[in-house]
């Protein structure tokens, strides 16, 4: 949510400064702006929506400096205007932020009192007019960071410049991620590794509460207690060709053809095939046969992967797994103890509900694991131990790759907690690997039902609502299908498990209500049959997301269907993720709808 991104450089910054937030895009935002300093004196450029209107404003009016910040904004207090778009100026200070300032209306009226005008309708705003403040009272720059950083609450992550220091940037992090760059005579401020990969490969993760004083020359750090502390420089993977769209529309499409490959290289980590066994980096710090059940939150995308767990897990390894809404889960006050594993899931591994669970657990006693793909995460930093997915950068809004790869890695510790607690035999794992090393090429075999996929999103644009039914493993998917759409083509969908079809949803049905089936040909198939033929009863259009059994079965005659090859049940749940995505896919294509960047979507939520 949001992105910074600054710049201590040895020439005119601005265009460098565009091209990183450019980077920053898939965040999500409405507005954003720069500012540089040109001879000591703020020189700043903001527009309305699209980067492309703050590049057309740079291109009429150019602006000039050596150093600046940059901010894309997505709007929380205050609509997505020029006035209220980033950086803020106060007197001798400039300010871009990430997060929420909880006491900002406190602020604002202790600032208003004192004589100051306040011209937006932000939370950021206030944090410039105290440091501009404590600059009045005779503090040094660092000192007004100092004073004023313990009187925010909330969350943040800040950048800031100071009028007449050319070589001054101070950054600051608190609940919101915030990375340092390291470059030859020059130094960078970032939301993340992404926004700086086009500069440096070496990085400083700020941790919790850390805020950072940035010259040419070097950084120092300082903990939330204002001691000077040392923060451990890393060798960023991330590389600026890793978020080209290449020959691709959309990043969503090429992440969607992306996942036979980063299935694959997820499963390389986790599997030995020559044993046919998993093989797992750190779970040896995990005792399964002594754990009394495992606890997963997430958000979102995440969340439906921890449910598809859940089955797993209860399947295969007879572990009980406890399930939530991180949300939810962070307030209200589940009772853990140092038997549960906890187990968290998110792609960016900085999740504000999702950490704030983590947190919780940890407090209670349990193990704490990550499901990540950031290993640099500030999730992954804090977890005992961590599974990253090695999906590369994911810069669609809506999850696709990062999904497919959380459900590898999930489905990997299911079958290694299957072993460990003697549910599995050796054969039977053996077997289950064995048939999960077919994943990516199965996954490849399903991209060959887009032409087919891309013919019914046609229909679909132009339906006003859908409903999306399965069973088991499947009825997460139907969650997903359903959410996919949603913030996709913003076409009403709801998921349901199909049993419960008959207990309300099947009110819902008319001929004008398109219901996508996910069935594959298992053990719960013909159940799910009986409740399509339900649906056809009632006039209901049905689509099928069947195998090619299931599109063989004279049940299933004279339906639409969109057909992937048959498999195992266990692998199911990530290859029938890629029609689903797909489908999501070509039907907002069709509707003319953002792809990458959904209307009022972040990729990245690191605030409540």
């Amino acid at each position: 949510m949001c992105g910074i991104v600054g710049i201590l450089g040895r020439q005119d910054v601005a265009l460098q400064l565009l091209d990183a937030l450019k980077r920053l895009e898939y965040r999500g935002y409405d507005s954003a702006g720069i500012a540089t300093l040109d001879q000591g004196v703020f020189a700043r450029k903001r527009a309305e929506g699209k980067l492309r209107n703050l590049e057309a404003a740079l291109g009429e009016a150019p602006i000039r400096g050596s150093i600046g910040i940059g901010h894309t904004r997505w709007a929380t207090h205050g609509a997505p205007t020029v006035l209220n778009a980033h950086p803020h100026v106060a007197g001798r200070v400039a300010v871009v932020h990430n997060g929420i300032i909880e006491n900002f209306l406190e602020l604002r009226e202790e600032i208003v009192a004192a004589g100051g005008t306040l011209l937006s309708d932000t939370d950021t705003e206030v944090v410039a007019h105290l440091l501009d403040a404590e600059r009045a009272r005779g503090a040094r720059p660092k000192e007004a960071v100092a004073a004023v950083l313990p009187r925010l609450r909330g969350a943040f992550a800040l950048a800031i410049l100071f009028e007449g220091e050319e070589d001054l940037l101070i950054g600051a992090r608190k609940g919101s991620p915030l990375a340092v760059g390291h470059g030859d005579g020059e130094m960078y401020l970032g939301s993340d590794a992404i926004a700086l990969s086009p500069f440096t490969d070496r990085i400083t993760y700020l941790e919790e509460g850390d805020w950072v004083v940035l010259t040419r020359s070097g950084l120092q750090v300082f903990d939330a207690a204002n001691a000077a502390v040392l923060r451990p420089v890393s060798k960023s993977s991330v590389t600026a060709a890793l978020v080209e769209k290449g020959n691709y529309r959309h990043f969503m499409a090429k992440e969607i053809h992306e996942q036979p490959e980063v299935i694959g290289h997820t499963l390389s980590r986790y599997i030995d095939l020559g044993k046919r066994t998993t093989e797992i980096q750190g779970i040896e710090s995990v005792d399964f046969q002594s754990l009394g059940r495992i606890v997963i939150s997430a958000c979102g995308t995440a969340y439906y992967a921890g449910l598809v767990a859940k089955y797993w897990f209860e399947k295969y390894a007879r572990l009980p797994v406890e399930i939530d809404i991180a949300s939810e889960f962070r307030y209200r006050e589940t009772p853990m103890s140092d038997r549960d594993f906890a187990l968290f899931i998110s792609q960016s591994g900085e999740t504000a509900d999702t950490l704030a669970s983590l947190r919780y657990s940890k407090a209670q006693g349990a193990l704490i694991g990550a499901v990540v793909n950031v290993p640099e995460s500030t999730i992954a930093r804090e977890a005992d131990v961590v599974f990253p997915t090695i999906a590369g950068p994911e810069i669609g809004v809506a999850s696709t790759k990062a999904f497919t790869c959380q459900l590898t890695v999930l489905v990997t510790l299911a079958l290694h907690a299957g072993l460990a607690r003697r549910h599995l035999s050796a054969e039977a794992h053996a077997d289950l690997v064995g048939a999960l090393s077919a994943a990516p090429n199965l996954a490849l075999r399903a991209l060959q039902a887009e032409p087919a996929i891309e013919g019914l999103a046609q229909a679909l644009s132009k339906a006003p609502n859908a409903l999306y039914l399965g069973r088991g493993t499947n009825f997460p998917l139907a969650l997903e299908g359903a959410l996919k759409l949603k913030e996709l083509s913003y076409i009403h969908a709801e998921g349901y498990a199909a049993g419960e079809l008959k207990h309300g949803p099947i009110a819902l049905i008319d001929e004008t209500m398109p219901v996508f089936v996910i069935a594959p040909h298992d053990a719960i198939f013909e159940k799910t049959v009986s409740n399509m033929q339900e649906v056809a009863a009632r006039g209901g259009r049905i689509v099928l997301i069947t195998d090619e059994a299931g599109a063989d079965n004279p049940a299933t005659a004279g339906m639409e269907k969109i057909v992937l090859p048959d498999m195992h049940e266990l692998v199911a749940p990530i290859i029938f993720a890629l029609p689903v995505q797909m489908l999501a896919y070509h039907t907002a294509v069709f509707m003319g709808t953002d792809v990458d960047q959904p209307r009022n979507l972040a990729k990245s939520v690191t605030v409540e």
